[in-house]
């Protein structure tokens, strides 16, 4: 391994910091393997010594870790600005050390060594949508996550595209023994559903009768149409141009696919949201892709009365249009956005998913490429190529 003065300086300010701290060296020794964003589309694997955690912190292999969308969009243009960095924030492994603090997760459970976790996003609790908010997380101003948190000299571990991640005090986390890797590794996919699922219900037009469109098969509308159809919603249209996508919605419980591919025409795609549902458009519709056009289209989709979720723009991809008069007026539709989630919504994610895997929903069949930590920069390209649907690190 080729070391230069700049690991030489990175490894000592390690040292000294767990020296002042009064931590011992690395009481499992030997050294971590990360893959560091260092330039855009360039991800390398570094090395750093693996730390001996504080009071209150956890000390965690990792097992394996989802590639999320947001990940793909850093590692293509670092529009975040975090470079470099150790992404992956959908991540899982088990406990190998912890502090004398740390006693019991997030949920009140007890923590032992040992122990399968995962980490969730991590509210300021001072900025003014989190003091004046608080039943609203996920919209607080200084929100983290672990995965798109900058690199430092002194702090390394800091996502789970690595071999260890280090969980600091502070943080929230969660004890998930009872959940499969597969189940582990999209739970923080399934949080964001989960979330977005209630907002659908706050707009007073989803229920267990409603049709519902799924514009968008990617991992967030697949994992969208498995919660709606544990929810009770029968009535699933999805909408797709990947047969193999909208093949795999239908085992997880849509009732309908419409190929934009075989319907390219919006008009013809509307006829066919209306042909399935007494020809007067779907109750309700949820946008999961980031592509600005289908987010003008999926207006159309909706009945008079009906209700829509905007989910699929957690970057900037560009602006939309639409007709306030027709989309929006005439019809008096209900319009709901959804960012993230809060950590208090983990424990219903988790019931989602038990009762799903219960149901017979083959969710785990999403992850359909693995790739080690070496080969993470394929993992990205592979993502941008469409050619599966669920991309994922496993260590």
């Amino acid at each position: 391994m080729d070391i230069n003065s700049n690991d030489i300086e990175s490894i000592v300010r390690s040292v000294l910091l767990q020296m002042k701290r009064g931590d011992a060296p690395a009481a499992h020794g030997g050294m971590a393997q990360v893959a560091m964003l260092k330039a855009a589309k360039r991800i390398e694997i570094m090395e750093f010594p693996i730390p001996q955690p504080g009071d209150d912190e956890i000390l965690v292999k990792v097992e394996g870790c989802g590639v999320c969308g947001t990940d793909v969009h850093e590692w293509k243009g670092d529009p975040f600005g975090y470079i470099p960095l150790v992404l992956g924030h959908e991540g899982t492994g088990e406990i190998i050390a912890k502090g004398k603090d740390v006693l019991f997760d997030s949920q009140g459970n007890p923590v032992e060594i040992g122990d399968k976790v995962v980490t969730s996003v991590i509210s300021c609790g001072h900025c003014q949508n989190c003091l004046l908010h608080p039943e609203s997380p996920q919209l607080c101003e200084n929100q983290g996550v672990y995965g798109l948190i900058p690199d430092k000299a002194d702090s390394h571990l800091n996502g789970w595209f690595s071999t260890h991640i280090l969980i600091r005090g502070g943080s929230t986390f969660f004890v998930v023994n009872d959940l499969s890797l597969e189940q582990r590794m999209l739970l923080e996919l399934a949080a964001v559903i989960a979330h977005a699922l209630e907002q659908g219900k706050r707009t007073g037009r989803l229920n267990f009768d409603s049709s519902v469109v799924v514009q968008g098969c990617g991992p967030v509308g697949l994992m969208m149409v498995a919660a709606l159809h544990v929810a009770g919603c029968s009535k699933i249209i999805a909408i797709d141009g990947s047969s193999l996508r909208l093949d795999f919605a239908k085992e997880l419980g849509a009732e309908h696919a419409v190929s934009f591919k075989d319907l390219p025409n919006l008009e013809e795609r509307v006829n066919a949201v209306k042909g399935f549902t007494r020809g007067v458009g779907a109750d309700f519709a949820y946008q999961c892709t980031g592509n600005p056009k289908a987010a003008s289209d999926v207006y159309k989709y909706v009945r008079r009365g009906g209700g829509l979720c905007e989910m699929g723009f957690f970057v900037n991809n560009g602006d939309s249009v639409i007709n306030p008069h027709f989309d929006l007026c005439n019809k008096e539709i209900m319009l709901v956005g959804s960012w993230t989630y809060g950590a208090h919504e983990y424990p219903v994610t988790m019931a989602f998913l038990k009762k799903a895997a219960k149901m017979g929903l083959p969710l785990e069949k999403m992850i359909t490429h693995r790739y080690p930590l070496s080969r993470l920069n394929e993992a990205m390209e592979m993502n941008l190529s469409m050619q599966g649907i669920k991309i994922a690190y496993e260590a």
